[in-house]
């Protein structure tokens, strides 16, 4: 990808073939030497404002940690996997909790390490479980880069027990379309309405294009979900996201309609956020309503329990009218 301009990488990833393969695929770019893919001193140091530059940056090291937790939504567990971070600068990313440790995308090469611990943890379980590998990062995109899914998903299918499920924010679907899944990957698509998409999720795919990749991997045999989220109460909200249901009404096959899961979960923001945006994106929509948010607990803000109890039964109400066949397996 021409995006990135410099590579920091751990000296450890070239005994690995995925470091190996990056190292020749970026051997145009500068490649800077780093102790810890966790700390980059030089980055700690940089103002609000580099963000959209860091993000131009890519990180290649060995994950280290690979402590699954429990998840009570729509997987079983969520794994620590392939990548962190992402490329693209969505205004409420909740994986930027720390500035200087989660602007940009890393990489983690030790690929054959997790995929084995992820095929061992899933057929020694007593029953079949889903576990989430995409929680992290967005696995498509980072796809483009590593070809990673590519091997993820036949492997799992072949040895692996249960299913593996991701979501994302990208429509680069076309290499996932032939693979041998087995059914056993279940592909999650995040939608909003597009003038949040332009304005607030920037270098994400378009509407138009996200919906066309859920059709085009339902034809192909995946489980496929929809992710309405995050759901942004801004002016205006009720229209933007009745016509996005209808939108997906209308544009979704019914293939695919009959067939899907649905998670709706409302953004919740955060002060590290909104510090960085007020720098890095001064333009951008203000996403911190001060009329209509208040503290969730760890620096966030959520919206007020009467707004929430205005708009989630509008929502869903409107979800099952429409999409009557999906399954809606939660709201948060």
């Amino acid at each position: 990808m021409k995006f990135f301009t410099d590579v920091y990488y751990e000296p450890g990833i070239l005994d690995y073939p995925l470091g190996k393969k990056l190292k020749e695929d970026f051997s145009d770019l500068p490649w800077i030497e780093i102790d810890n893919h966790n700390r980059i001193e030089e980055m700690t140091k940089r103002p609000n404002s580099d963000f959209p530059k860091m993000k131009r940056y890519l990180i290649v090291g060995t994950r280290k940690t690979h402590r699954y937790t429990e998840n009570q939504k729509i997987s079983d567990y969520l794994v620590p996997f392939t990548s962190s971070g992402c490329t693209a600068m969505c205004l409420y990313c909740y994986l930027v909790c720390n500035y200087n440790k989660c602007a940009y995308l890393r990489l983690f090469v030790n690929r054959e390490q997790m995929m084995e611990r992820l095929i061992r943890t899933s057929t020694k379980s007593a029953e079949p479980q889903t576990f989430e590998i995409g929680s992290n990062s967005d696995l498509v995109l980072e796809n483009q880069i590593t070809e990673n899914l590519q091997w993820v998903i036949p492997a799992f299918a072949r040895e692996g027990r249960g299913h593996i499920t991701f979501p994302t924010k990208f429509a680069s679907v076309r290499p996932l379309l032939d693979l041998p899944h087995q059914g056993k990957t279940i592909f999650r698509m995040s939608v909003n309405p597009q003038e949040i998409i332009e304005t607030i999720e920037l270098g994400t795919s378009p509407l138009v294009q996200r919906i066309q990749a859920v059709n085009d991997m339902c034809e192909a045999g995946y489980p496929i979900g929809i992710l309405i989220a995050p759901i942004i109460l801004t002016t205006g909200w009720k229209k933007q996201y009745l016509e996005l249901i209808d939108q997906l009404a209308d544009q979704l096959t019914e293939k695919a309609k009959k067939s899907m899961t649905i998670e709706m979960i409302f953004m919740t923001y955060s002060y590290v956020q909104n510090a960085i945006n007020k720098e890095a994106f001064p333009e951008a929509p203000d996403l911190y309503d001060k009329q209509n948010m208040s503290g969730g607990g760890r620096g966030k803000y959520r919206y007020k329990k009467d707004l929430r109890l205005e708009a989630e039964p509008i929502l869903t109400d409107y979800v099952r009218i429409r999409l009557p066949e999906a399954d809606l397996v939660y709201v948060c």
